[in-house]
């Protein structure tokens, strides 16, 4: 696999030549998930200028990069949008813009998805914390011979959704009135939704949340050493869970729905010296 490694030094230095902070976290928005967060705007432009290959639109992502300096100083990498493999993308273009943030400085990932709920006790609109993930688009970004100065050739896995970032989470979820389960993310290749009878077997087999990204960005994450939160919102059930059918309007929709509670909640996050603790 190509991993890109020469454009994206290209980039890193262009963004210092450029005179940009180094950012302490990077923040990537899900599908109808670009909520607006307090803050000052150092300045924002099209993802497409950082990236060294053409960017597909797709609804619900502005693909846009953001720098945001939060009320306490913290430098943001905000990504409004991500990229995702049923585009056409290989995992180290999905990857590219995390990757760059993390040479650029970040240590801590703060993401969020839109996902199918497999759980019937999850309604549209819950709010959940990713506790652990399943990979079922047979690909990684650390295929092939990534450099060996970007993290180990096998990274641990074990707790690659950080545990003290989900309290943190769950702490601020319960001062703003809400609870914030967890579950594990079944991460699908797409475009098409999951049959009914594929939803089941991710049920047997652990999966509470589905849907077609993250998964690749976590591993990409936690290879170079970035502790890593995801949110996750229940934008509609799962084939099969209700007897519908599926539409991605209803995935926006229910971002829209959500938008109140999820900035309040990455408001507080990024507002907490906590965040970018080491484990």
């Amino acid at each position: 696999m190509n991993h890109l490694v020469p454009e994206l030094e290209a980039a890193a230095a262009r963004w210092h030549a450029a005179g940009h902070p180094a950012p302490d976290v990077v923040l990537v928005a899900g599908s109808g998930l670009s909520v607006d967060l307090p803050g000052t705007r150092r300045g924002a432009e099209p993802l497409a200028d950082w990236l060294p290959f053409p960017v597909r639109s797709v609804a619900g992502h502005a693909h846009a990069l953001e720098r945001i300096e939060t009320p306490a100083g913290r430098q943001v990498v905000y990504l409004r949008g991500r990229l995702h493999g049923y585009q056409g993308y290989t995992p180290a273009e999905v990857v590219f813009p995390l990757r760059l943030a993390a040479r650029l400085g970040a240590r801590t990932l703060l993401m969020t998805n839109a996902a199918g709920g497999i759980r019937p006790e999850w309604p549209a609109g819950t709010l959940a914390a990713i506790a652990d993930q399943i990979n079922f688009t047979g690909s990684s970004p650390l295929h092939g011979e990534p450099p060996a100065g970007w993290g180990p050739r096998f990274p641990d896995m074990s707790a690659a959704y950080a545990p003290a970032l989900r309290e943190l989470a769950r702490q601020h979820a319960a001062q703003l009135g809400f609870e914030l389960p967890e579950g594990v993310y079944a991460g699908m290749p797409g475009p098409a939704y999951e049959t009914p009878a594929e939803v089941r077997m991710l049920r047997t087999l652990g999966a509470d949340l589905v849907g077609m990204s993250t998964v690749h960005e976590v591993i990409a994450a936690r290879h170079m050493g970035l502790r890593c939160l995801v949110l996750s919102l229940v934008a509609n059930p799962a084939a099969g869970v209700v007897d519908a059918p599926l539409h991605h309007d209803e995935v926006l929709e229910a971002g829209r729905a959500a938008s109140g509670r999820l900035a309040a909640l990455l408001t507080a996050l990024l507002g907490d010296p906590r965040l970018n603790e080491p484990d």
